[in-house]
């Protein structure tokens, strides 16, 4: 069976990467609608890139208004507002957030149905260019097909698919990850090594996805807890930078599979950030998962140089020690520590449930997962 492998048009990675673009960003348009957060402004991020865009004499409006993770009212925001200026082509600058929004926006400018309607299908439209800019390491957006919003009515987590929303041009500049927060870092860090092992130990898995998972998952390994104790560790933050690109690249071409599944409604209903709603779920999930395929974690294993051990079973297992101990290292909070209410938790578990497992995550997994393992399992990760 052949396998089709989707990546950006363009990747620009390393240091300075940003400025070695300006001449692709020069080529997008003539009007650039900048999709960014109020962080970006207050860092000095987005005059990192606006600067270019002056010295390219490219127009632009900007769009800072991406503070929580997207939701439907949002984005119709950032398309009347994109209409209005009469822009003709989107740069996401930020997190996973900017740029989910940024690819958002781009189906409403190219369709007058509602995002919810998109729901279950294969998106294929005609976009405006797009550029992506991720300032953090995890959430592989710049790489992927996919676009995740909240639907302020039903209050689900929209997974939206289509390879037209991979965007055309992906800057990987680790001068932006550096200004991250200590937590920040953490959480996305996680998003990418869940990305990675998800994508390998997937039903979907590929040959060639399977190369940028292994590889992604080393980075993070060697890298993300030196960015965590030293975010001005230049070098690791290159490394990181590359293992969330490498990781979005793989689940792009492979999928993601329970602790996503289950994330998302996390993240609807209690408002719990991408990156760490997987970070609370990942060892959980990870040691359901290993039953079904022992081979495939003890691959990882062996990879990582953790074992030269035969006994698939047993390298599994040093992987999911080794992967307690680096979550550990990092101080993921507890639900309860991150303020989660347990009531009113164990009170929306059904719902959460059947939202993950109607998502379709959760059927990628090797193991059979079905809406009661899941009920049992978030009781279980409440702590």
């Amino acid at each position: 069976m052949a396998n089709t492998f989707l990546t950006p048009k363009m990747i620009i990675s390393g240091q300075n990467a940003l400025s070695d673009s300006a001449n692709e960003l020069s080529k997008m348009g003539k009007k650039a609608f900048i999709v960014t957060d109020t962080t970006m402004l207050k860092l000095g991020n987005l005059a990192k890139l606006t600067n270019i865009l002056d010295q390219n004499k490219t127009a632009y409006t900007i769009f800072a208004e991406v503070n929580f993770e997207p939701d439907d009212v949002i984005v119709i925001k950032g398309a009347n507002l994109y209409k209005e200026n009469n822009c003709d082509h989107l740069i996401a600058l930020g997190g996973g957030s900017p740029i989910d929004t940024a690819k958002a926006i781009s189906v409403l400018l190219s369709s007058d149905d509602p995002l919810s309607s998109y729901m279950g299908k294969i998106i294929d439209i005609n976009r405006p260019a797009l550029a992506a800019i991720p300032t953090t390491a995890g959430t592989g957006s710049e790489a992927t097909k996919f676009t995740i919003i909240n639907d302020t009515a039903s209050k689900v987590k929209m997974l939206l698919t289509g390879p037209c929303l991979i965007p055309d041009l992906a800057i990987i500049d680790p001068i932006f990850t550096s200004t991250a927060p200590k937590s920040v870092t953490s959480h996305t860090g996680i998003d990418a090594l869940c990305h990675a092992v998800e994508s390998y130990t997937s039903r979907k898995s590929q040959p060639l996805s399977d190369s940028f998972a292994l590889s992604a998952i080393s980075r993070i390994f060697n890298n993300l807890k030196k960015c965590y104790e030293n975010g001005n560790d230049i070098e690791a933050r290159i490394q990181m930078s590359l293992a969330a690109l490498e990781a979005g690249i793989s689940f792009n071409n492979s999928s993601v599979t329970i602790v996503h599944g289950m994330s998302r409604p996390m993240g609807a209903l209690f408002h719990v950030p991408h990156g760490l709603s997987n970070a609370m779920l990942l060892e959980e999930c990870m040691n359901y998962a290993v039953e079904g395929a022992y081979d495939r974690f003890a691959q990882i294993a062996r990879h990582l140089n953790l074992t030269a051990s035969s006994d698939d079973k047993q390298a599994a297992h040093i992987f999911l020690d080794k992967l307690s101990e680096l979550l550990n290292d990092l101080h993921v909070p507890t639900m309860s520590e991150y303020g989660i209410d347990k009531e009113e938790y164990f009170n929306n578990i059904d719902k959460m449930a059947h939202d993950a497992y109607a998502s379709g995550s959760p059927s990628n997994t090797i193991r059979e997962v079905s809406v009661e393992d899941m009920v049992e399992l978030y009781k279980k990760i409440y702590r």
